[in-house]
């Protein structure tokens, strides 16, 4: 249900229309820490052998399952005695290199009651920033589907002391289970944790059951997270969402405490919040370059360019360009901004901070007199840019 201005408000449920029809050809699963665990270090053994069991049952239903599992920082805390998750980032990597085995160790046990065999699966931003090492994980993670395996995967907090500090900005395993989606083409990412969905805090204080557009005042019911052993909260799960959406993939927020929850949210009838995808799913490329790049710099483009880009979908010249900030070299990914500021896009620049200084505002004659043995002189090809 809306309202007039086009906010998803609360309602009794969402029709089965407005949800998937039947079971996806390939989901990817988020468990968050209190889903998996009683307390700090404790494994919910009850609980996750439900969730084993409906993993089982929609793979028998013909759906291929990944999992993002959180969970290793805290079951390190539990063995080594630590009440609250620290703050020193080698602490933490700590905590990790002992929790990741007891996880592994977890889930295989309890998914070897159904014939399944997982594989651990540690990835880092750089592993998926890396466009050769991009590749290699989504061959990765397919050769292990093929052979009817299911990955877990996690952020290798062990070894990256800047991805785990900026994963945890962006809210645990929430962003990388979205990636991971947009990475292998997943129809449906469910992100169970013990939030029940996006409750309205500051109106009705019910779940908002359907979403079918991320606005400002859905942002606005979004919360952080008091739990010792988590991170991120609602607002992780919202940014998560977002970037999933991007890719064309479905997303549902719920409580994994909830019995039989990922059967029942297919059904459209399990308490939760469902996010329609809207548009046309971005082709690999530029989701890549979208989504799994940290842009080192920016070109700052004028007016005139700006409708070039967004309407007619061309590619960008020098002749819009007013200047560069950031140092980058040629073929790193940059931002593009408005005259404003606000960002329009990210792409892979032809040239470097330092010819952009010389290039700006140029027409092609001149940019083709300064670099005559180039084949192309598009600052940034419309095949490399993706608009935000």
């Amino acid at each position: 249900m809306h309202n007039a201005s086009g906010q998803a408000t609360p309602s009794s449920g969402p029709s089965t229309s407005k949800r998937a029809s039947g079971p996806p050809a390939r989901a990817v699963i988020k468990l968050g820490t209190g889903v998996l665990t009683r307390g700090i270090g404790e494994f919910d053994a009850e609980r996750i052998a439900a969730i084993c069991e409906q993993v089982a049952r929609l793979r028998a239903s013909g759906t291929q399952v990944l999992l993002v599992s959180s969970g290793s920082i805290a079951l390190g805390m539990g063995r080594l005695g630590l009440k609250r998750r620290p703050s020193d980032v080698v602490k933490k990597q700590a905590c990790a290199a002992i929790g990741q085995g007891l996880l592994m160790q977890m889930w295989q046990s309890h998914f070897a009651a159904h014939g399944i065999t997982v594989a651990q699966v540690l990835l880092t931003h750089e592993d998926l920033r890396n466009r050769t090492r991009h590749l290699a994980a989504k061959a990765t993670l397919e050769s292990l589907i093929a052979y009817g395996v299911v990955p877990v995967i996690n952020e290798n907090d062990t070894v990256s002391a800047a991805e785990i500090e900026a994963l945890l900005r962006f809210g645990d395993n929430d962003t990388l289970s979205a990636m991971v989606a947009s990475l292998v083409h997943a129809q449906h990412l469910f992100i169970l944790s013990t939030a029940p969905g996006l409750i309205d805090l500051d109106g009705t204080g019910e779940i908002v059951p359907f979403v079918p557009k991320i606005t400002p005042q859905i942002e606005a019911m979004a919360r952080g997270t008091a739990s010792e052993t988590a991170v991120g909260g609602m607002v992780s799960k919202l940014s998560a969402a977002k970037l999933a959406l991007r890719a064309g993939c479905s997303v549902f927020i719920a409580s994994g405490a909830e019995p039989d929850i990922i059967a029942r949210l297919l059904r459209g009838e399990g308490p939760g919040t469902f996010f329609a995808p809207h548009g046309l799913p971005l082709d690999a490329k530029k989701r890549w370059l979208l989504h799994f790049q940290r842009p080192t710099g920016t070109i700052h483009i004028n007016a005139c360019a700006v409708p070039v880009l967004r309407e007619q979908g061309r590619s960008l010249l020098a002749v819009g360009v007013t200047h560069a900030s950031g140092r980058f070299e040629a073929g790193d990914i940059v931002d593009v901004a408005a005259p404003d500021g606000t960002l329009i896009a990210h792409g892979k620049t032809g040239y470097s901070s330092a010819d952009i200084s010389a290039l700006a505002g140029l027409k092609g004659a001149a940019v083709k007199a300064l670099h005559p043995k180039r084949r192309r002189h598009e600052v940034i090809h419309r095949n490399d840019l993706a608009l935000l």
